[in-house]
């Protein structure tokens, strides 16, 4: 999720074992380690576009990694900490929060490799949006509150907040699943594979996407006390020999595809506009619409050793805020 929404989880991880006394200090370690994981943006190439990719949300995440990037935290925060909190405390602290991070994370969509370097699978429990204001503001003034009047047990109240909200998102992900089935059913289609994600910003509105026959659908779904479906559009998943045949499948371009395939989860396919780009129908700002935020782009002309292009494509247009807000609203 967003770094204020890991700091703040973070701060209560470690609000909630502190001594009234310890609570500041516990909450600005707890949050300072809670964002701590995602450092790992830094690591980039010039040469290699997808390199951020491969390793965002890997190592720095991983279940394993907790105790060795709570010590790191915990050395680096040492200096900044009077000597009232002992190394033992500091270390304590800085483990709860950086434990916390790869779990939020992976109550998102996007992946999280927790078992890496066991697998490089890409967990997603798909309960939460990336950014979600219900989840966070809550949250973040609990723990400011608690901070402030040095009191563990609001902090307790914040994090019941954040983890009854997450539990509110998997109800509300079984149903939007369900509703997606009945939908592909009602196409007459048996889905092999039916996933569904919150849409940006909320718990309400969710989006659905299901494999048949080599497309991909994707839907919405407005899940408030009644629930309304909204049908969208189908692509074709992704075929390197019927779509890219000029493509040498030796080359590099052809390696990076099957990077960006392991990335999107296989929910990948050639962008409807055309010109050559790959991109990943998980995402999108309209959730029943294939209009990608991000993806690679190709190169016929490029040498067989050279990387394919990584683009984005983020910025909401007049239509597509319309179009939300009826599906939010209609």
């Amino acid at each position: 999720m967003d770094p204020l929404s890991q700091g703040a989880l973070g701060a209560a991880a470690a609000l909630i074992v502190a001594k009234p006394e310890q609570a500041r200090r516990a909450a600005l370690l707890g949050a300072l380690s809670g964002m701590a994981p995602d450092l790992d943006v830094f690591i980039r190439s010039s040469s290699d576009p997808l390199l951020f990719l491969e390793y965002h949300r890997q190592f720095t995440h991983s279940l394993i990694f907790i105790p060795l990037g709570a010590l790191l935290c915990s050395v680096v925060a040492r200096p900044l900490i009077r000597h009232t909190i002992s190394n033992r405390s500091i270390y304590g602290f800085c483990l709860l929060g950086y434990g916390s991070h790869g779990l939020l994370d992976a109550c998102t969509s996007y992946g999280t490799q927790l078992l890496w370097p066991f697998s490089d699978l890409r967990i997603a429990w798909n309960n939460v949006s990336v950014v979600d204001p219900l989840f966070t503001l809550p949250l973040l003034i609990g723990v400011a509150i608690a901070a402030i009047r040095r009191s563990p047990r609001i902090a307790r109240f914040a994090a019941t907040w954040a983890m009854a909200y997450l539990l509110l998102g998997v109800a509300q992900r079984e149903r939007a699943e369900q509703l997606g089935g009945e939908l592909a059913a009602s196409r007459g289609h048996v889905p092999s594979k039916l996933v569904a994600k919150p849409a940006f910003g909320s718990l309400l509105l969710w989006k659905t996407i299901y494999e048949h026959e080599d497309r991909l659908y994707v839907d919405a779904a407005r899940l408030g006390v009644r629930a309304r479906l909204f049908p969208g559009q189908s692509v074709g998943k992704l075929d390197l020999r019927r779509d890219l045949q000029w493509l040498a499948p030796e080359s590099q371009q052809a390696r990076d595809i099957e990077r960006f395939r392991w990335f999107s989860n296989g929910q990948f396919a050639l962008d409807p506009a055309g010109d050559d780009r790959i991109i990943d129908v998980r995402y999108s700002m309209v959730p029943n619409r294939i209009e990608a935020l991000w993806g690679i782009q190709l190169d016929r002309t490029a040498e067989p050793t050279a990387h394919v292009d990584f683009f984005t494509s983020r910025a909401l247009s007049k239509d597509q805020r319309a179009e939300t807000q009826r599906l939010l609203f209609e």
